[in-house]
């Protein structure tokens, strides 16, 4: 059974590293939580790395600007690994071949800059669909539509046996009030559909390599039972963290607040209820990250 915690100092010490979700747990999609963010900056003052383990699509340079514009200090991390960097590298050494149909927003042109983290990658071209090799998703065209409207375009693709590499396996995310679509939506579908979806967020491996490799990056080595892995995602955050054989810390006030009763702390039935029916077992739970 999880145990309740109040504050992450309770358990801190034991860790050297933490591997932190960011929407839902840092920021709400529109700016800071300023309790987490103190939280983030106790624990770098005690000596502990923080890498920020993110879902998004976009490339780490990408994200640090968001965090920036949501005032997220850099005082409360070291390094960041997203989704997007890994799904990228895979794209550019040729995983979907070469000629690849981007799903996703505009705003996620970036996507399409190879990663500096790979040697020699492939020569990506951007096509209609009906030319594509593959398709790259970076999520829904319109974040706040049902999935279901770009069916007629997975049917064309699906027709053509071509692979979905999903940036972001997340189902949705919560924009402040507003709960908005993720490429992990597209690609449950798609895969639903009988097609073929590639993942390289949490909570699949890939993402946790690269994680690792930031923290290398920083000097220093942690062992696995030294890392602690936090987030609101039942689906991602903790079973990626049970995965990779690291503890976990679950934020209940995230996305799943309201099946946990959660305000300042998850109520205690309705929490064990939830973990139950998820068939998950984080090895600690809070309400939100302070």
């Amino acid at each position: 059974m999880t145990r309740i915690i109040a504050r992450l100092a309770e358990v801190s010490a034991q860790y050297d590293a933490l591997f932190v979700d960011l929407w839902g747990c840092v920021h709400n999609g529109v700016t800071a939580l300023p309790d987490a963010v103190a939280a983030l900056q106790l624990y770098r003052a005690g000596g502990g790395k923080v890498i920020l383990v993110t879902n998004s699509p976009r490339p780490r340079a990408g994200v640090q600007k968001q965090l920036v514009h949501f005032g997220v200090p850099d005082d409360a991390w070291d390094s960041i690994a997203t989704s997007g960097d890994s799904a990228r590298s895979a794209m550019y050494r040729g995983v979907v071949g070469q000629k690849v149909w981007h799903l996703g927003p505009p705003t996620d042109g970036r996507f399409f800059e190879p990663p500096e983290i790979l040697e020699n990658p492939v020569e990506i071209e951007r096509v209609a669909l009906d030319e594509a090799q593959g398709i790259a998703c970076t999520g829904p065209f319109d974040p706040q539509a049902d999935p279901e409207a770009l069916r007629p375009h997975l049917e064309q693709a699906l027709d053509r046996d071509l692979p979905l590499l999903c940036a972001n396996p997340d189902i949705v995310v919560d924009r402040g009030d507003i709960r908005e679509w993720c490429a992990g939506a597209v690609a449950k579908l798609y895969s639903q559909m009988g097609g073929t979806s590639l993942y390289f967020g949490k909570p699949h491996p890939p993402i946790y390599d690269l994680a690792r490799r930031r923290l290398a990056g920083l000097g220093v080595t942690v062992q696995d039972d030294r890392i602690l892995a936090i987030g609101d995602g039942i689906l991602t955050d903790v079973a990626g963290a049970i995965g990779e054989d690291i503890d976990s810390l679950f934020i209940s006030g995230g996305l799943a607040a309201a099946e946990t009763k959660t305000v300042a702390q998850p109520d205690e039935t309705h929490l064990t209820d939830y973990l139950k029916r998820e068939n998950s077992a984080p090895t600690y739970t809070i309400g939100h990250l302070r």
